[in-house]
């Protein structure tokens, strides 16, 4: 055993709750942190029955609540200023952030604001937050980002083609609290998506590179001690209740257990990262449009499939392959997401989002300019590496694997 074997870190709310009933924590934990609450919510949640009573109840435990629910779907960055600053003259004490993951970034991105101030733009990239910002309780609605419990938030700005991300402990929220009943109406597009996305966080947070633990820390650390184990066990959940939960959306159990394997996943990869399947899809849903569970998803089988020919992450997937009940077979573990992709509706191939060949170089390149997701990837990652995936991808076909 090498010291890095036993090298491990976690960055965790002080309160990490999941289980039916679990909303019912919120309205003390928001008064223990002020008597002023913004509550951030996805748009169609504005007059669910969930967040009247949640508002009633903060309201009942002494906490004033100014709701906010004008909440874009790609987070532009000028929207967010503009929350903050309708915001400010509340004053609020706590964030409170219900929703899918753009809710739940969109309720960090105002804390920061309010405590900080803008631009947005001073802050893109890592540990570029000066401090603490305003605290945040989140309580996600879906199966998925994992946001309730991971350091980054990410934001639409119209002067760049992608995507930008916020990464700091400081985003963090104080509070978690994951509640199954709140995703019992989640439409089935949104439940696969969502879903295969937590396992696409759950694998490659095990099979990200472990990176030098001399001198300060960056966010994201890379696969450690702590997190492996979880990483392993949100994989075997997701993968065996995913498409339950899909195909049967008033199932239960499917549900409760979904919700706790979308957030052992985001304890996993808050502080390890994620690669190659997330540095692809930056440039794809760019240039596609498309959900970014559903580009992450549709890359994970190829990226997995070029890190065969890798040994040490060949023993990482054949580990995945035991905990998902298939010997040790890494490849059989490739082929298993090829088949759970097909099963929940995720397509197979960049041609199912009419893709073209010519189209593929721009993608490679949009995908090397995430530099904090390449280092991440447990191999050494050039042009020619992102080609050959995003090939295959293309025409749906598996080369180790097959």
């Amino acid at each position: 055993m090498s010291f890095d074997d036993i090298r491990g870190m976690l960055r965790l709310p002080v309160h990490v709750q999941v289980g039916f009933g679990a909303i019912a924590e919120v309205a003390p934990i928001v008064a223990a942190h002020g008597s002023r609450a913004l509550l951030v919510a996805d748009p169609f949640l504005a007059d669910d029955p969930v967040l009247l009573r949640l508002r009633g109840e903060m309201e009942r435990a002494g906490v004033a609540v100014r709701p906010y629910t004008e909440i874009s779907p790609e987070l532009p960055a000028e929207s967010l200023v503009a929350a903050a600053h309708e915001a400010a003259g509340f004053d609020p004490d706590v964030v409170v952030a219900i929703g899918g993951g753009s809710a739940l970034d969109a309720g960090k991105l105002i804390a920061l604001l309010l405590a900080h101030g803008g631009p947005l733009s001073r802050y893109y990239g890592e540990n570029r937050v000066p401090g603490a910002v305003v605290p945040i309780v989140a309580v996600p609605t879906t199966a998925g980002t994992g946001s309730e419990v991971t350091p980054v938030a990410v934001v639409s700005d119209p002067e760049r083609a992608m995507k930008v991300g916020i990464s700091s402990p400081y985003l963090i929220p104080v509070a978690a609290l994951v509640d199954p009943e709140l995703t019992l109406g989640a439409p089935p597009t949104v439940t696969a998506y969502s879903g295969i996305d937590a396992l696409v966080h759950a694998v490659e947070s095990y099979t990200a590179a472990t990176l030098p633990g001399a001198g300060p820390l960056p966010v994201f650390t890379g696969r450690n001690a702590l997190t492996a184990p979880l990483s392993l066990a949100a994989a075997a959940r997701i993968h065996r209740w995913l498409p339950v939960a899909v195909s049967t959306p008033g199932d239960r159990q499917a549900r409760g257990e979904m919700a706790l394997g979308a957030l052992q996943a985001g304890i996993a990869f808050g502080p390890t990262g994620t690669h190659l399947s997330h540095a692809l899809q930056y440039p794809l849903g760019s240039m596609t449009k498309t959900p970014h569970g559903l580009g992450t998803g549709l890359f994970l089988p190829y990226v997995l499939d070029a890190l065969l020919t890798h040994p040490p992450t060949a023993e990482r997937l054949g580990d995945l392959a035991d905990a998902v009940g298939l010997g040790r077979d890494g490849g059989a573990f490739v082929r298993s997401i090829v088949d759970l992709n097909a099963a929940i509706g995720v397509p197979a191939s960049l041609r199912d989002l009419d893709v073209q060949p010519g189209q593929l170089p721009d993608l490679a390149d949009g995908a090397l300019g995430s530099a904090r997701l390449i280092a991440i990837a447990p191999v050494p990652v050039d042009r020619e590496l992102l080609m050959s995936i995003l090939t295959a991808a293309q025409q749906g076909t598996l080369t180790e694997a097959r």
